[in-house]
């Protein structure tokens, strides 16, 4: 146990190595199987009526079918009464030509020498049928009808030899025998593989001789009810074990898990844990190849309930490498173990996954950064504001014109560019606008095309709103320069 579980780590726990399983599934009432686990079909025909003659129509076949005593029997009677017959025919003859009477006379000449009653005409019907021949009776050349006799005895010999002898050779190498070396798990089980859910069973071969195109076909007997009201009893499905990829087609030397991917085209597409509990379900599977030893073809069957199937189960390892070759430990054959598997069907998981996810959603902090420049936009335009208020008249009027083309700028690119406006000393940052303007603002951009604004970033503090001007046209000298005399000495004495 501790050497498996270092090989299979800790989460996994061995269970179900004999059919004194530990693993205890929920009790059900037995129910009637449609195929026995050794292959045998539970149908029986009745109320033939009149198609009982068919039976007779293919005698050979109905007689390699019955059971080996009525075999057994059909054979001795068939000889017995066929000596019989035919030695009641001699002895007959021989009544009729009067040899009975003159058996022991020396100049008469019988039709068969040495026959004067029943025993011995037996014995010479078995001498000639036997082609044992002791030398003692035989025909003579003066009896005619014992030789007519003799070639229709040949030929009815012959044909009993061939049917019977041929029907008990035919039975003794069916291929039926072949079959009892294939083996089937006990159960099959449900778990993950490769990502994917999947029904898995196994098979194996008992036998060193191969199966030549070994091929497996899967069917599930399950009573279902059409959308027009018709009820389906036994309503066959068919399981997909690898059609298209070719995986049904086994080379079965070592034992094999056979694999039934469960999908949306899978009739256990909806199928849970929980559910598998109440469903009435049998697969059947059915393994046919050809014998190579006979050249025959082989069918062996096998069937699964849903109370032999496990959720969360896999197969044990039976293979082993040894000196030289590979060994099979056919004691593990049926031995599982349970590993994480969700207890959810393949549609519930699907569901599951197809649902919207948190992280597809804007983040907090994206909208939250939104606002933020939104409202510092805002506050750069109530510095642009307060700063033109503390001007002289003169100047406010001058400049008036400028600071709404800045807040015009400002408004157009609060949504689409970026800019960072301190809350302590309010600075100002303009960069490109990289937004596309709307058709409203368009005729507005037309106004900034004289306007060169510079892509250096453009800071002022709230202590020097009275004494700069951050945008200045192409072209245009300071607006100082253009003041009267008189205005500009008043300003020159109030910044010195």
């Amino acid at each position: 146990m501790s050497a498996l579980r270092r090989k299979f780590g800790e989460d996994y726990q061995v269970v179900n190595t004999s059919r004194a399983a530990s693993y205890t599934a929920p009790v059900k009432k037995k129910r009637q199987r449609f195929v026995d686990k050794n292959g045998r079909c539970n149908v029986q025909h009745g109320n033939l009526g009149g198609e009982t003659s068919r039976y007779l129509s293919d005698l050979f076949t109905t007689l390699v079918d019955l059971k080996w005593r009525w075999n057994l029997l059909i054979f001795i009677l068939t000889y017995t009464i066929a000596w019989l017959v035919m030695a009641s025919m001699w002895w007959v003859i021989a009544y009729i030509r009067g040899d009975l009477n003159r058996a022991h006379d020396s100049t008469y000449t019988p039709c068969v020498a040495n026959v004067y009653n029943f025993p011995s005409a037996f014995l010479f019907f078995i001498e000639t049928e036997a082609t044992i021949g002791y030398g003692y009776r035989y025909i003579t050349e003066k009896c005619p009808e014992g030789i007519i006799l003799f070639l229709f005895q040949s030929l009815l010999g012959s044909i009993v030899d061939a049917f019977l002898i041929g029907c008990m050779f035919i039975k003794m190498s069916q291929p039926k025998k072949r079959a009892e070396t294939l083996m089937f798990s006990h159960d099959a089980v449900i778990s993950q593989r490769d990502g994917k859910m999947c029904l898995m069973f196994r098979v194996g071969n008992l036998r060193n001789s191969h199966m030549v195109s070994a091929q497996i076909r899967c069917k599930l007997i399950k009573s279902r009810q059409t959308p027009e009201g018709e009820f389906l009893p036994l309503d066959q499905c068919e399981l997909d074990v690898g059609f298209g990829t070719g995986a049904d087609q086994l080379f079965l030397v070592s034992p094999l898990t056979i694999c039934h991917e469960i999908n949306p085209k899978s009739p256990f597409f909806d199928l849970s844990q929980r559910s598998l509990m109440n469903e009435q379900f049998e697969i059947v599977v059915i393994l046919e190849g050809i014998v190579e030893t006979t050249g025959m073809t082989c069918q062996a069957r096998t069937s699964y309930t849903e109370d032999e199937v496990l959720w969360g189960h896999r197969f044990l390892p039976v293979m082993s490498l040894e000196e030289g070759f590979f060994r099979v430990d056919y004691s593990q054959f049926h031995a599982t173990f349970e590993v994480p598997t969700p207890p959810y069907s393949v549609k519930e998981q699907e569901e599951q996954m197809a649902l919207p996810s948190p992280l597809n959603t804007p983040a907090l902090g994206e909208a939250k950064m939104a606002r933020r420049e939104r409202v510092f936009s805002v506050d750069c335009i109530d510095t642009i504001e307060e700063r033109s208020s503390r001007l002289p008249s003169k100047l406010q009027r001058m400049s008036s014109g400028k600071d709404e083309l800045q807040r015009k700028i400002l408004r157009m690119t609060s949504h689409h560019s970026e800019k960072t406006c301190s809350t302590g000393d309010l600075p100002l940052k303009l960069q490109r606008i990289s937004s596309v303007p709307s058709q409203g603002d368009v005729e507005e951009r037309l106004q900034l095309k004289a306007l060169k604004i510079s892509s250096e970033p453009m800071t002022q503090s709230t202590g020097d709103l009275e004494q700069t001007v951050p945008i200045t046209p192409v072209g245009v000298g300071r607006p100082e320069d253009k003041l009267p005399a008189k205005l500009r000495k008043m300003n020159s004495d109030r910044l010195t």
